[in-house]
């Protein structure tokens, strides 16, 4: 064998091994498209085994999807609670109006209307004045029934032990304020007649003002005992 073919027999040996390596890295090179693929497919393995556990509750989209239904009509449900609590409170004060409307009328013929005839009856000169001077001295209960208050702020009571009436209640004022009656009491004794009664008999807390009749008397008791 000549030194030149052993020259070039050393020199194929010595670039096989750097042919060989060429050709390993060369196929240990992935295109761009082969390494998307393989991490597609890992997300998709991991993505299945991670959601295994919770198959039975069904595709995770159409849970997202029934979760943002549920949020939507909780909104939507909260919006008309709203609206319903809103219209309880606007029922809620016209009750409220309607009751102090009511209050108003009861406390004006079973206290005020009292305390102005029994005044007139005894003569006051202002019936109307001793109506504010005493009108915080007499309330309704929860019952309805008339109280007068004494000035220590409790309920008085007569001899009797029954409530004190509005009538004695004025009587006693006009007894202990003599300036409030009348200099000269009339003399004469009225006996113009209501339904068969003397004025100084009938009683207006007797009556009924829901009815019409029974309205038209006191309209003619008051004119007759000169209460405008």
């Amino acid at each position: 064998m000549t030194e030149q073919e052993i020259k070039t027999l050393a020199k194929g040996e010595t670039e096989t091994p750097t042919e060989q390596n060429q050709e390993a890295t060369e196929q240990k090179t992935y295109t761009q498209e082969e390494v998307n693929d393989m991490m597609g497919r890992m997300k998709g393995s991991l993505t299945k085994k991670l959601l295994k556990p919770y198959q039975d509750l069904g595709d995770p989209n159409d849970l997202r999807q029934m979760k943002t239904d549920a949020e939507a009509k909780a909104q939507e449900e909260a919006i008309n609670r709203g609206e319903f609590e809103a219209t309880l409170k606007e029922l809620a004060q016209k009750k409220d109006s309607e009751i102090h409307k009511r209050d108003s009328i009861i406390k004006e013929y079973k206290v005020n209307t009292p305390i102005v005839d029994a005044a007139a009856r005894y003569k006051s000169i202002n019936p109307e004045q001793v109506k504010s001077l005493l009108n915080d001295r007499v309330r309704l209960n929860d019952t309805g029934d008339v109280e007068v208050i004494g000035k220590d702020g409790n309920v008085q009571y007569d001899d009797s032990g029954s409530l004190q009436s509005v009538d004695s209640l004025v009587q006693t004022f006009l007894s202990e304020n003599p300036h409030f009656v009348q200099a000269t009491p009339s003399t004469t004794n009225s006996t113009s007649n209501i339904k068969g009664n003397t004025v100084k008999d009938f009683d207006p807390t007797k009556l009924d003002y829901n009815d019409p009749k029974d309205r038209a008397l006191y309209a003619d008791y008051r004119a007759k005992m000169g209460i405008n």
